[in-house]
C-alpha cells in the first residue's frame, strides 16, 4: 500500500514493528513478536510489507509512536504518523503541549519488551550531558534527550535497578576476593561506607582485567550459598552461573550488578522507575516500556567488549540514589478519571508521560475522560470494543491506536476481558 495522505481523525490504528536484538525471546515465544503480528505490523523499509514471526529469531521489542529508528503509521493509508500529526499538529496533540516542549513530535517512546537474557548493563544520560553527547557524537548519540522510563510487567519480570542500601554492599565488600576493588581510603578501619566510595568500587570493577573479574567470579560461586543468606543477598549464588553462561564469567558487568546493585523480581502489574542516569539492567520477562523520547544509552557490561562505553563516561554519569528495592518501585493509584474505576495510573515523577493500565473481565465497561494530550493505546490481551467521537472500532490483542487530544474513550471488553494500557502527556 503506498502512503496516501491521511484525513483528520480523532483515532487512528497503527502498524508497529518489532526489532531483533540476541537477548530478545524467541521467535512466537516473544510477546512483542506476537503482538506485533496479530496488529499486523510492519517490517523491512516499511509499511507495505506485513510483519511475520521467524521462528528462527530472537524478538526484543515492539516500538510504538514516532520515533525515526521504528516508527508507527497510520493502518489504512501507509502515511508515517508523525507526518500526520506535523500536518494537524494542534488538533492531534493540542497546543498547550506543543508548547510545553517546544515541538509537535511525541515526547514518549512506548514499547513492549520480550526479555530471554540479561540487557546490557546500562545508563541513559540525564539532559545535559545527553545534548553534550550529541554535540560531540551524533552518530552514537541521536538525539540531545534525557530518557528517564518506567518498565510495567506483563508477566513475571526480573531486573537490576539502582543500588542496594550501602551497608549492604558495604558488609559484602568484606568477603575476601572483593576486598580488592576497594579504594585506599575505604580500607581504613574507621572508615565509612560512603555513594563516593561505592563509586570508585563500581569504577573498579568495570576498569579490572578479565582474570581478576573471573578469580572474584569463581570466588563468588565457591562460597557457600548460607553466607550469601546471612548477608541478605541469596541471589547472588543462584544468578551468578546464569550470567556467566548468558555473557562470560570475566564480564565485570556481573559483579557490579551481583554485589552492588538491587534484585527484583516483579509480578505482573507492578512496575519500577529508572530516572536519568540510573544504573540498571533487565533480566527477564515480558514488560511494557515508556521513556522520553531518546535514544541514549551507555553501556559497560552484560555485553561484548567492543559495545562498552567509555568507563570515565559511564562512571561520570552515574547518579547513586534510589538506594533500596523499595525506592525503585513505582506504585500505581487508581486513575480519576476511569469512571467505572476499572484503570489505574502510573505517574513517575517526570512530565512527558503516564501509563494507564485498564483491565476489564468479560462484558465489563470503562470510560477514559479526555486528556489534554495525545495518547497511545495498545492492546495487550484479550480484546474490546471502543467507541471515541461517535466511531466504533474493534480491539484485539496486539492492535496499536493513537488518540488525538480531547477525545473520550468508551471501552465495552469481549467475552474474555481485555488488558490495555494508555500511554499519555498532558
Amino acid at each position: 500500500m503506498g502512503s496516501i495522505s491521511t484525513q483528520l481523525e480523532s483515532v487512528y490504528r497503527l502498524k508497529c514493528s518489532c526489532n531483533s536484538y540476541p537477548w530478545g525471546k524467541q521467535g512466537k515465544n516473544s510477546l512483542s513478536a506476537r503482538l506485533c503480528e496479530n496488529g499486523q505490523g510492519w517490517t523491512g523499509d516499511g509499511p507495505n510489507q506485513d510483519f511475520k514471526v521467524d521462528e528462527s529469531k530472537p524478538y526484543a521489542e515492539m516500538w510504538m509512536g514516532t520515533y525515526p529508528v521504528l516508527p508507527s503509521y497510520v493502518h489504512s493509508t501507509g502515511e508515517d504518523l508523525q507526518d500526520v500529526i506535523d500536518r494537524y499538529s494542534n488538533e492531534l496533540v493540542g497546543e498547550q503541549v506543543i508548547k510545553k516542549f517546544g515541538h509537535s513530535k511525541l515526547p514518549y517512546l512506548p514499547k513492549v519488551l520480550s526479555i530471554a537474557k540479561a540487557l546490557p548493563l546500562q545508563l541513559h544520560p540525564n539532559k545535559e550531558k545527553a545534548s553534550k553527547l550529541h554535540e560531540e557524537k551524533p552518530d552514537a548519540f541521536t538525539d540531545p534527550n534525557h530518557k528517564p522510563e518506567i518498565a510495567l510487567a506483563l508477566t513475571e519480570f526480573e531486573a537490576f535497578c539502582g543500588f542496594k542500601p550501602l551497608k549492604q554492599i558495604a558488609d559484602l565488600m568484606k568477603l575476601d576476593s572483593l576486598h580488592r576493588f576497594m579504594p585506599a581510603e575505604g580500607n581504613a578501619p574507621d572508615a565509612e561506607f560512603t555513594d563516593d566510595i561505592l563509586k570508585e568500587v563500581v569504577r573498579n570493577m568495570l576498569e579490572t582485567d578479565d582474570d581478576a573479574v573471573t578469580e572474584t567470579f569463581n570466588f563468588l560461586t565457591r562460597t557457600s550459598p548460607d553466607r550469601f543468606k546471612e548477608l541478605n543477598a541469596e541471589h547472588i549464588p543462584k544468578l551468578a552461573p546464569r550470567l556467566a553462561q548468558q555473557y562470560d564469567q570475566s564480564d565485570p558487568g556481573i559483579l557490579v550488578a551481583l554485589i552492588t546493585m538491587n534484585y527484583l523480581v516483579l509480578q505482573p502489574g507492578e512496575s519500577i522507575y529508572i530516572p536519568a542516569d540510573g544504573i540498571h539492567a533487565y533480566l527477564s520477562g515480558d514488560i511494557i516500556e515508556c521513556m522520553a523520547r531518546s535514544n541514549n544509552v551507555l553501556n559497560t557490561g552484560l555485553c561484548p567488549k567492543a559495545e562498552r562505553s567509555n568507563v570515565e563516561l559511564f562512571c561520570s554519569c552515574l547518579m547513586f540514589s534510589p538506594h533500596s528495592p523499595e525506592e525503585s518501585l513505582l506504585r500505581s493509584k487508581q486513575y480519576q478519571r476511569g469512571r467505572q474505576g476499572k484503570t489505574n495510573v502510573f505517574a513517575p515523577p517526570m512530565s512527558e508521560f503516564n501509563v494507564l493500565e485498564t483491565k476489564l473481565a468479560g462484558g465489563e465497561r470503562e470510560e477514559l475522560a479526555a486528556v489534554n494530550g495525545p495518547s497511545i493505546v495498545v492492546v495487550t490481551k484479550g480484546s474490546a470494543s471502543m467507541e471515541a467521537n461517535g466511531k466504533q472500532y474493534e480491539l484485539e490483542e496486539g492492535y496499536v491506536f493513537f488518540v488525538a487530544q480531547g477525545v473520550e474513550l468508551d471501552f465495552n471488553a469481549g467475552k474474555e476481558g481485555v488488558l490495555m494500557h494508555t500511554i499519555f502527556v498532558e
